[in-house]
């Protein structure tokens, strides 16, 4: 069964974005994947902090790893508090991290995570993009179509 798209993920509480990546990616493909978090990343997540701004994904010994994300420590917490930028395993399927990887691999295409999220049930997941990276004049493409959208809806507001 093919995984649902985009909109089809449950997203109740959306606790961190990466906006950016959007800018300097072109998203290909869209993936929901679970994520492997201790006690005390758990409430501070429902807490609504952590950052996943510079972070990606890997994939090490058949296994995919959100790099560089950063949940800080919970407030209440005591001497078994986290370490805020460990390395966490995502959850995925075999045919998914095989996907990945030949991807990464062959095609230099990167990992990367486009929120963290709480869904319907109360886990923490991921969505993953593949992606591959836009360069200087992509970017700018992007601002003129972006800026253009916006004035057409300008425009379309002064003509009603």
């Amino acid at each position: 069964m093919a995984r649902p798209s985009r909109e089809q993920f449950d997203k109740k509480k959306v606790v961190a974005e990466n906006r950016r990546a959007r800018f300097d990616y072109f998203i290909e493909e869209v993936f929901e994947a679970g994520i492997v978090l201790t006690g005390t990343e758990v409430k501070s997540l429902r807490f609504g902090e952590g950052s996943i701004a510079e972070s990606y994904a890997e994939v090490k010994n058949g296994e995919v790893w959100l790099v560089n994300s950063n949940v800080p420590e919970f407030s209440h917490g005591n001497r078994f508090n986290h370490q805020p930028k460990r390395l966490r395993k995502l959850l995925l399927n075999e045919r998914e991290i095989s996907k990945f990887h030949g991807a990464v691999e062959r095609k230099g295409m990167t990992l990367v995570p486009l929120s963290v999220y709480f869904n319907g049930r109360g886990r923490a997941k991921v969505e993953l993009a593949l992606a591959k990276g836009k360069n200087v004049a992509d970017k700018r493409a992007t601002i003129k179509e972006r800026d253009w959208k916006r004035d057409q809806q300008r425009i379309m507001r002064e003509y009603k």
